[in-house]
């Protein structure tokens, strides 16, 4: 009977092993996933600063060449936050809805870029209102971010 006992024993520990793996196996991977997503919110929070230095150069020198790269950078970073959005949709399953949210967010994005733009090119504002601009598109993005 203690042949059986031990025998019983051994299976219990052998099973409880085995789940304890998976379990091991799963959180892993949920590691390396949240490691990966912060890593990429990391990029995204440097090209925020990024953007917020190039608008300050830009709202100072008013230069199509210093806007130039200021659309860069905000270009940049809404390619790699649509891109995290569209990998946050796969893994936790958004709805429509989510996605509809953030592209109406890209073509606010857009339209208040095309207004800086205008401004800049026409040189009709001043600096101050160049920086309010670049204010909303930073806002705009930092929405995003969150």
């Amino acid at each position: 009977m203690e042949v059986n006992k031990v025998g019983r024993t051994g299976l219990n520990r052998s099973g409880q092993s085995a789940s304890q793996g998976t379990e091991a196996k799963v959180t892993f991977q949920e590691i390396m996933k949240q490691g990966r997503n912060n890593a990429q919110y990391e990029r995204l929070g440097e090209l925020l600063g990024k953007i917020e230095d190039q608008g300050k150069t830009l709202s100072e020198s008013r230069t199509v060449d210093e806007l130039r790269k200021y659309k860069q950078l905000v270009k940049e970073f809404m390619d790699d936050a649509v891109k995290l959005g569209l990998n946050l949709e796969e893994r936790k399953g958004f709805n429509r809805r989510g996605r509809t949210k953030v592209y109406k967010i890209v073509e606010e994005v857009d339209r208040k870029l095309l207004d800086l733009t205008d401004a800049v090119i026409h040189e009709q504002k001043k600096s101050l209102d160049i920086l309010n601009m670049v204010g909303e598109i930073q806002g705009l993005l930092i929405n995003i971010y969150a």
